[in-house]
Parts: C-alpha cells; sequence; structure tokens
C-alpha cells in the first residue's frame, strides 16, 4: 500500500489518524504526526521477556498489559473525548491498565497506570523528552525508560503534585519493585536481558 502524503506540519485529530489506512505505524503528539519504525531484534525481545514477566504476574488478575501497536489516545478535558477533540495518540511499548473503564474496542481512553517505553538509537530522544512530558502531563503513575543496548532501566514514578520523580537506574542482576503493584512484583534483570 502506498504511503500517504501527509503534510508534517499540520495539527491532525484522532478523527483524521483513524482515516490513514497505510502501513505506516504513527503516533500523534498533540496533533503533529510522528512516523515509527519498525523495531530492531534486541527491541522485541526485551518487549517479549517483559510481557511475558508481567504477563505471568497479572495472570487471572483484573490489571490487563497490552504491547505496541495498541493505541492509547490521552485528553486533557474530560468533557472533550471524542475523536475530533483528542489530538494525543501513543503506541507504548507496554501498557499496564488497572481501570478497566479506560478501555473500548479501539484501545485505551486515557493515561494508563504504568507504561514502559524501549529506547533505541532511534526513539531515545522521543521516549526521555517527548513521553516523559505527555506521560507526566496525562498522569501516567509509573514509566519506566527500557535501554536493550545499555541493559538498563531508568524508573519513574508520579508523585502528588503531578510531576515524575527518578526513582532509579538499575542494571546487571537488580531486581525492580514495580511500584503500583506495591513492590509486590520485582523485575529480574537477568530475566529482562538475556541472548
Amino acid at each position: 500500500m502506498d504511503t500517504l502524503n501527509l503534510d508534517m506540519n499540520k495539527r491532525y485529530t484522532y478523527a483524521d489518524y483513524l482515516t490513514w489506512m497505510d502501513d505506516v505505524r504513527r503516533e500523534l503528539y498533540d496533533g503533529l504526526i510522528v512516523e515509527l519504525s519498525t523495531p530492531w531484534r534486541k527491541h522485541a525481545q526485551v518487549s517479549s521477556h517483559l510481557t511475558g514477566i508481567l504477563g505471568n504476574y497479572l495472570a487471572g488478575k483484573k490489571p490487563h498489559i497490552y504491547h505496541a501497536p495498541f493505541d492509547v489516545r490521552m485528553f486533557k478535558d474530560a468533557n472533550k473525548t471524542s475523536d475530533d477533540q483528542i489530538y494525543t495518540v501513543v503506541q507504548p511499548d507496554l501498557s499496564i491498565i488497572t481501570d478497566l473503564s479506560k478501555l473500548d474496542d479501539r484501545g485505551c481512553l486515557g493515561a494508563p497506570e504504568f507504561i514502559i517505553e524501549i529506547a533505541t538509537k532511534e526513539t531515545s530522544k522521543r521516549d526521555i523528552k517527548d513521553k516523559f512530558n505527555i506521560y507526566q502531563e496525562h498522569g501516567v503513575l509509573e514509566y519506566w525508560i527500557v535501554s536493550p543496548n545499555d541493559e538498563n532501566v531508568t524508573v519513574f514514578i508520579l508523585d502528588k503534585n503531578g510531576k515524575f520523580q527518578f526513582v532509579g537506574m538499575y542494571a546487571e542482576n537488580d531486581k525492580i519493585p514495580v511500584n503500583i503493584f506495591n513492590g509486590d512484583l520485582e523485575v529480574d534483570l537477568t530475566e529482562v536481558f538475556v541472548a
């Protein structure tokens, strides 16, 4: 299928996004298009390991885990959630939703409670700056930035003032407590960064 000829300087809505019928994965950051590349092998491998670890813990429990491509529609005003009023749509590498009322047939309407982005050379600036700001602004409770090349994970949690606080950077054989589960789950990095 041919790639659409979209104006990268124009501001679009989720309603526009739904009309783009080609094979290109995209996100909208406050209406501006960001095209996504196909993940590299290490990215896919780390995503698979994390999905397995988190999915095993969540089996039979209320929270749901999703991996990209999975649309998360963010909004600033709870009275403006129609398709033509939403300007931010992201596809986190992994997201956990504990409030199941946010889920519908098209994905998640509102911020997941927990998001993991797996940063690569191509995506690290977006994950560290752009998505950090989007997730903080929209109230994601916990945000992990995973670096497969450096084999480390940086963890942030949202404070009572709506600002991300740095919890720590983890590497090697560290075990990371998942804060939204009050530490009931620890992710062992020796199970994440394996060949």
